[in-house]
């Protein structure tokens, strides 16, 4: 019984999902993007894909995003907006942030990110184009990934201050403003 209402409520999501998506109007630049995975997939293997392609949108994204928030601190009038009034940024501490940084990602989450292809092997996901949803979907679930990715994030960095791991694990984290 608990099955099929689970199975009722999938069904009436994705219905309505089709529905919602039926007005949504083509993405002009999905015939680029096919092109591009199309020559990925002719050009790489999957492992090559899920690591190596995992990794360089990772970092990509990861710096690209950063930049900002770097820059920001370095311009006087936004000083207005630092939480930590009295620790100031120098350039020192922005190179070992980013040797700390580049340390984390290579040594850390690069071993975490060779996972992925035996990940999506095991689930079966496929790498076609024709496989992939459209992108009205994508977009849902990157949504979807980045609440549930903030949540865990939230509830993890409160574990780790707990006064029996802080010091031993989590202090290096606030070493840095």
């Amino acid at each position: 019984m608990a099955t099929n209402d689970s199975i009722n409520i999938l069904n009436s999501a994705y219905l309505a999902v089709e529905y919602i998506d039926s007005f949504l109007p083509d993405n002009p630049l999905q015939q680029p993007f096919k092109n591009a995975w199309n020559y990925m997939l002719d050009n790489y293997t999957k492992f090559q894909i899920a690591t190596w392609g995992s990794l360089l949108v990772h970092e990509l994204s990861y710096f690209l995003l950063c930049v900002p928030g770097f820059v920001f601190q370095f311009i006087p009038y936004m000083r207005k907006y630092k939480i930590q009034q009295d620790k100031p940024e120098t350039w020192e501490k922005q190179w070992k942030c980013f040797k700390t940084l580049l340390f984390n990602h290579f040594f850390i989450q690069l071993p975490l990110i060779c996972g992925t292809y035996y990940f999506t092997e095991y689930f079966n996901i496929p790498y076609e184009w024709e496989e992939m949803p459209r992108w009205s979907v994508l977009v849902a679930q990157c949504f979807g990934c980045a609440v549930i990715e903030d949540a865990w994030h939230y509830f993890l960095h409160r574990l780790l201050h707990h006064k029996r791991i802080y010091k031993y694990i989590h202090k290096v984290h606030h070493e840095f403003v």
